[in-house]
């Protein structure tokens, strides 16, 4: 059984502010939990898609889509979040990913503050998939009602993450906040830092 949730940012310059600001996110809804989705989790970067690591800062080069004509947005980056679990004699194992879409992420105006903003919705992601392996790992195992349990501890941590990535953005004012963006950027390295534990996911 594969659960997966796709975000999608999308980052804009209002009027003459040369200070990028960021549209909400635009997110699809997970899938319900006896749906199956037929694609083999990432874990190795792929000409699509690059798992969330350390030592792989994003790159502009990265963002491979086509910019959309017509709109204000400067840069569109799309993160997802998924786990695929299965229960095999009696032992229930999961994979979490985490991974950046080559395809779906475009940047038309170029600048290292831009793509600084990028990276942190792309490390947000990160820390919630730390924070569902370990719940996973938390987790006692019922047979009768495992697959409506892991459904709900999903849901939640996506819940979370969707909320952190707005507060993100409002508190940042859609990265136009210069101090309270670099703030904001400490914050994340200091929490990835601080859930280093659950960082080796299965």
């Amino acid at each position: 059984m594969n659960l997966f949730h796709l975000a999608t940012f999308s980052l804009l310059l209002l009027g003459a502010s040369s200070a990028p600001a960021l549209l909400q996110s635009e997110s699809s809804k997970a899938p319900a939990e006896e749906s199956l989705i037929l694609t083999k989790p990432v874990k190795e970067e792929s000409a699509e898609s690059i798992p969330w690591s350390a030592r792989r800062i994003l790159t502009w080069e990265d963002f491979q889509g086509e910019p959309k004509r017509n709109t204000d947005a400067v840069a569109s980056t799309s993160t997802s979040l998924g786990i695929a679990y299965q229960l095999r004699n009696g032992q229930l194992t999961y994979e979490v990913t985490c991974t950046f879409s080559k395809p779906k992420s475009w940047g038309a105006t170029r600048t290292a503050y831009i793509l600084a903003h990028e990276q942190a919705h792309f490390d947000i992601t990160e820390l919630y998939a730390r924070k569902l392996n370990q719940k996973l790992q938390q987790y006692q195992f019922n047979r009768k009602t495992y697959k409506q349990d892991l459904n709900a501890i999903y849901q939640s941590v996506v819940s979370e993450k969707e909320a952190m990535q707005q507060a993100y953005d409002n508190e940042t004012d859609h990265s136009r906040r210069r101090r309270i963006q670099n703030e904001w950027l400490d914050r994340v390295e200091q929490l990835l830092v601080d859930s280093q534990a659950y960082a080796t996911y299965p």
